[in-house]
C-alpha cells in the first residue's frame, strides 16, 4: 500500500452526508427528544455505559494487541486526530463494531468482525468508528443501541412518552450517520476497493475455499439501486425502517457516487474544512443539500408506500362493498 495522506487537521463536516445532519436536526426537534436524551444519559451515565458494553472485553494498548495499536495509532494520525478513544475488542461471533459513550467515547470491535477481516478492512473500520467520534455521533448512538439492546418495556423511566416517531426519526438519523462515518473510513484506507471489500464480507462473510469479486459486489450494489419495479421499491423502505445500518450494497452505492462527484479526490488534494476555519453548515445549507438525495431515494420510496396504503385501501372498500354482511 503507498503512502497515505494525512489529513491535517480535517473537519468532520469536510466529510459527513448532508443527509446525516439533516436527519439529526429533524429528530432533534421532536418533542420529547430532549427528555429522552436526557433520562437515558443521567440513568446509565458514563460509567454505566462502559459496564454495558465492556463487561467482557480487553483493552488495546502497546503490549495488548500491539499490531492492532499500531494500526489504531496509525488511523488517528491520517485523520490528525490528537485524542486516543480507548479501544477495546469483545468476544462475540457477531460481526460488528461501535464508538459509544457519553463524556468520553470509546471504541469496541467484536472479535467476530476482527476474524472476518484482514488487516487493511480493519484499518477501514477503524476509520469508520473514529468518524462517528469526531462527528460527535455518539451520545444519540449510545441511546439508540441502549434501546434496542434493553427494549422500551425494560426502561421504566422513559413510560409517558411517545417513543415511536422518536424511535423511528432514530434509526433513520442513525442509517444516515452510517453515510457520514463510511467516507471517513475510506479517507483511512484511502482505497475504495478496501472500502468495498469491508462492506461485501459484512454482507456475504469470508472467502473460505472460494473466492470473492469486489467488481460483481458493486455491480450487485448499483443492480440494487437501479431498482424501479414499484414492489421492490417498498420492500426496500419496509425492510429498512428498523434497521440501524443501511445494506451493504446501499453503503457501498453511496460511497461510489461521492467518489463519481469528485468531492473523495478533492479532499485528498488538500481542498477541505479544517477545524480551526470550518463551521457547522446551517441548517438551511443542509436541507438545500439532502433534498437531492431524499428526492432520489426516500421521497420516491415513501410515494411508492402511499401508493401501497391506497391499493390497500380501495380493496378492502371494494371487497367491503360486495360482501353480504352479516
Amino acid at each position: 500500500m503507498p503512502d497515505r495522506v494525512t489529513l491535517s487537521n480535517i473537519s468532520s463536516t469536510a466529510w459527513e452526508h448532508p443527509a446525516d445532519r439533516a436527519a439529526l436536526n429533524s429528530l432533534r426537534a421532536i418533542p420529547g427528544f430532549d427528555q429522552v436524551v436526557r433520562k437515558v444519559a443521567s440513568f446509565f451515565g458514563e460509567r454505566g455505559v462502559r459496564q454495558l458494553f465492556l463487561a467482557n472485553a480487553v483493552r488495546v494498548g502497546p503490549t495488548q494487541r500491539p499490531k492492532l495499536w499500531a494500526q489504531y495509532q496509525d488511523v488517528l494520525a491520517t485523520l490528525d486526530w490528537q485524542e486516543v478513544p480507548e479501544l477495546y475488542v469483545t468476544q462475540t461471533p457477531l460481526v460488528n463494531a461501535a464508538a459509544v459513550g457519553f463524556d468520553k467515547p470509546f471504541i469496541v470491535l467484536n472479535s467476530g468482525l476482527m476474524e472476518l477481516l484482514n488487516e487493511e478492512e480493519r484499518r477501514d473500520i477503524l476509520g469508520h468508528e473514529l468518524g462517528h467520534i469526531m462527528s460527535g455521533h455518539t451520545t444519540y448512538t449510545t441511546i439508540a443501541i441502549i434501546i434496542l439492546t434493553l427494549g422500551i418495556n425494560n426502561l421504566p423511566f422513559l413510560a409517558g412518552i411517545a417513543l415511536l416517531p422518536f424511535q423511528l426519526a432514530l434509526m433513520e438519523w442513525y442509517r444516515k450517520a452510517e453515510f457520514s462515518a463510511d467516507r471517513a473510513g475510506l479517507l483511512v484506507s484511502q482505497d475504495l476497493r478496501i472500502t468495498a471489500s469491508t462492506f461485501m464480507k459484512m454482507a456475504g462473510g469470508k472467502e473460505l475455499d472460494d473466492s470473492l469479486s469486489v467488481d460483481a459486489f458493486l455491480e450487485q450494489a448499483a443492480n440494487y439501486e437501479g431498482q424501479n419495479e414499484f414492489a421492490d421499491k417498498v420492500w426496500q423502505v419496509i425492510n429498512t425502517a428498523f434497521r440501524t445500518h443501511p445494506f451493504g450494497t446501499v453503503r457501498a452505492a453511496e460511497l461510489q457516487r461521492w467518489v463519481q462527484s469528485g468531492a473523495y479526490d478533492k479532499i485528498l488534494a488538500g481542498d477541505y474544512r479544517r477545524r480551526d476555519d470550518a463551521a457547522t453548515p446551517p441548517l438551511t445549507s443542509d436541507i438545500e443539500d439532502a433534498v437531492g438525495y431524499y428526492g432520489d431515494q426516500a421521497r420516491g420510496a415513501m410515494d411508492s408506500l402511499n401508493g401501497v396504503f391506497d391499493r390497500a385501501r380501495d380493496a378492502f372498500s371494494s371487497a367491503f362493498k360486495g360482501s353480504s354482511g352479516t
